[in-house]
């Protein structure tokens, strides 16, 4: 049985949502927005890496049924944020890195199946670290539009269910340590060269970018007493040891007191491989 859950979420986005969002803060917002506009890609990326693992490298049934849920979770996130990013492009924030994206994940789907699962792991454990911190700093989305609030929280709550996934199938394809360190090292530039380029785009289409009030958020987003930069700092420094495993950071606890405290925010459909 797999410990995973595929659920629908209870929320309607065909209304709209404020530009800012996101209690007013225009930096916040741009770059959240920034990370919505690279998930529906990402995400079918996540999916076509780990569908591509030999089954005969993944003999443990527990871990096969955690990876067809894996895949209903990950096309649930998709289609939520694809109905996300309609809005901002609606309100005139356009993808601008769509078909450099899509030509680099082009040339990803060409590479051999075991370093397509290292790039996911990857950017699976940047996802889990950012989804830790939403989860753990319920205060980074005070203010926020109530149905955005509810979005970013469940989709964060089930980033964190299956962060060892990905990192679980390469394990058992045959996956080790060098290739594991090496793409994460490559991904992490990727990783932020990208968000931060996204969300330069969002700020100039808001004629914010050279605001001082925008680059104060931004200082007090990363840097401030509770910023992401030092969240993100051990967990990320982490990956780098051979032994690593996700679960070594585990807030199954965090991610289950949101879903007890929020399970009318969603229908849980269930394991898609019962």
């Amino acid at each position: 049985m797999s410990t995973l859950t595929v659920r629908k979420l209870n929320v309607d986005l065909s209304s709209g949502f404020a530009r800012h969002w996101l209690g007013g803060d225009v930096y916040r917002t741009a770059f959240m927005n920034a990370l919505s506009m690279s998930f529906p890609l990402g995400e079918q990326m996540f999916i076509d890496s780990v569908r591509a693992a030999p089954l005969d490298a993944i003999p443990d049934p527990a871990l096969r049924a955690e990876v067809k849920d894996f895949v209903g979770q990950e096309a649930s996130h998709r289609f939520v944020h694809q109905q996300y990013n309609a809005e901002l492009a609606r309100q005139g924030f356009g993808y601008t890195l769509e078909a450099e994206i899509r030509a680099r994940i082009e040339l990803v789907s060409k590479l051999p199946a075991l370093d397509r699962l290292a790039i996911t792991c990857a950017f699976e454990h940047y996802t889990a670290m950012l989804a830790d911190y939403v989860l753990r700093h319920p205060e980074w989305l005070d203010g926020a539009d109530p149905q955005m609030r509810t979005l970013w929280s469940w989709h964060a709550a089930e980033e964190s269910e299956h962060k060892a996934v990905a990192f679980d199938v390469y394990r058992a394809a045959g996956g080790g340590y060098r290739k594991r360190v090496l793409w994460y090292l490559h991904v992490s530039l990727i990783f932020f060269w990208d968000s931060g380029r996204q969300t330069m785009h969002n700020l100039r289409r808001d004629r914010a970018a050279w605001r001082w009030s925008t680059w104060a958020s931004a200082a007090r987003a990363w840097f401030g007493r509770k910023g992401l930069a030092w969240h993100l700092l051990k967990p990320g420094l982490d990956y780098l040891a051979p032994r690593f495993h996700p679960w070594q950071h585990d807030n199954r606890a965090l991610l289950q007191t949101w879903l007890d405290r929020n399970d009318d925010s969603y229908r849980a459909i269930g394991s898609t491989s019962a």
